[in-house]
Formats: structure tokens, sequence, C-alpha cells
């Protein structure tokens, strides 16, 4: 994989092909978030939906650590590196577009979780739509216990996602839960043996990178634009969005290589 030059101290952003990696890469703190790392996150979502030849994103944390949540100190300390320190500058409510809550990115993410995904981190995999979780990781929505506020957006997005019940009893008893349990409430979709989340994860990117582009971002704009609206005008952007991928010359090669028994070769067109 290549090293992308995006990439700061905290966050290591990779890229394979169509495959971008993105690693929270503060070990030493169990990942925990700061300055550093949420610029570079920030950073790699910008480049994920801009990069035409991008089409999946991994989340994943270094050593065995998904993320630890927020460390308030470092998230209020500048960068060290006058590179970051200028991005920093430059990117308008980083902290925001880090975290996943504003402007997500424009391809899917999947989220690859080893150890303590709590706090901040449970916020993080919130944001990714499709996550992979190794069966010893810990989850959970701390700050009711703390009596704190999940601010990525949690109270909101949580309840769409998994039964009220569940959610209710995630965000309003600040406990942790098992791998095992975010299974049953449908907050995870995959639970794998201790150190393969990542393989796992590559695997669903891959096959996510095979289908057509077009259509795996229209699927994700339809469902993020449409919420909140009545089926009927709903289906209106659904139209909106779906017939131009329909008439694509990708749609044409998915029928070609159907017909002729091999793997399409799409190109975004």
């Amino acid at each position: 994989m290549d090293l992308l030059p995006i990439s700061t101290p905290h966050c290591r952003i990779e890229r394979d092909g169509h495959v971008v990696t993105v690693t929270m890469n503060r070990p030493e703190a169990r990942n925990a978030l700061s300055s550093d790392m949420l610029v570079g996150l920030a950073s790699a979502w910008a480049y994920i939906s801009e990069e035409p030849g991008v089409r999946v994103a991994i989340l994943t944390g270094a050593e065995g650590v998904f993320c630890a949540g927020a460390d308030l100190k470092a998230m209020g300390t500048p960068s060290t590196d006058p590179a970051v320190q200028e991005r920093a500058a430059r990117i308008q409510d980083y902290h925001w577009k880090g975290l996943l809550r504003l402007e997500l990115p424009t391809k899917p993410i999947v989220c690859a979780v080893e150890g303590y995904a709590v706090a901040g981190g449970t916020e993080l995999l919130i944001g990714t739509d499709l996550r992979v979780v190794a069966e010893s990781a810990t989850l959970g929505l701390f700050e009711a216990k703390r009596a704190l506020f999940p601010m990525g957006g949690a109270a909101i997005r949580l309840p769409r996602q998994i039964p009220y019940c569940h959610a209710m009893d995630l965000l309003l008893t600040g406990r942790s839960i098992t791998a095992a349990e975010a299974l049953r409430m449908g907050l995870v979709n995959r639970v794998v043996p201790d150190g393969q989340a990542l393989q796992s994860a590559r695997e669903i990117a891959d096959d996510i990178a095979s289908s057509g582009p077009l259509a795996v971002q229209a699927i994700l704009r339809t469902y993020r634009d449409t919420l909140g609206m009545a089926e009927p005008e709903a289906l209106k952007v659904s139209d909106e969005y779906g017939w131009p991928v329909i008439g694509s010359e990708d749609a044409k090669e998915g029928s070609r290589a159907f017909k002729e028994k091999r793997p399409a070769t799409y190109e975004g067109r």
C-alpha cells in the first residue's frame, strides 16, 4: 500500500488500488482522539470523496485498539507539525469532519474494530456504513455516565440504526457491551476472531470495490438524502439518482459481463 502525504503523526492513510485504509495511530494512548488525528481523519474523508479512483475506505486503529474516545487535552493542543497546523487552519470544523459528524464521505466506509471502541470510538463506528468487530472488543457510549453528551451525533444516529430500546440502553446507562451483544443489537455486521477484523473488513471492501461505483454512491446518497421524507417524495429522489445509473456505461458493462460469464470492469461512467 502507498502511504499518502495527507497522513499525520496520529493518522496513517494508505491506498491500495480502489481501497483507502485509514489507521488511527496513537497506540500509546489507546488511539484516543487528538488534533493531529482529527486533521488526518478530516483530510482522509475529503480525499476519499474527491478522488475518482477511490471506491471504498476502511477505518481501523493501530496495535489492536480501535479508539478509546476523546483526549480533551490533546484535542485542544495544536499539532507540533507545521504542515498539520497549516491544514488545521484551512479545514473548517476539522474536529466534526474528522469525527464523521459533518460531510460524510460519498464512498462507503468499512469499520474494523479490535480492542476498545468506546465513547468517541463508538461514535466513529456509528458514522461508518459496515462494521467488523473482533470477538473480545469492547464498545460503549460512556458520556451520560460521566455527565457528558455524545457530541459526535450518536444521540440522533443510534436510534435510527438499531431498535429504540437498545439505543436508549446504550445512551442512557453508559454501560459497555461486548461484540456479541453489539451483533445481537444489529449495531455491527460481523464478529470475527481477534486479530482478523482488518482482514475481514478488507474482504468486504474488495466486494464493494468490485461493484459499480456509480451504483454504490447513488445508493448511499439516496439513503442519506431521503431521511425523514415521506415515501412518495423519497421515491422521487430515488428516481433522480437511480435513472442516470441505469443508463450509465457501467450498467451496460455489468449486463455484458453477466451474459459473458466474466467479472465486470467498471470505470465509473
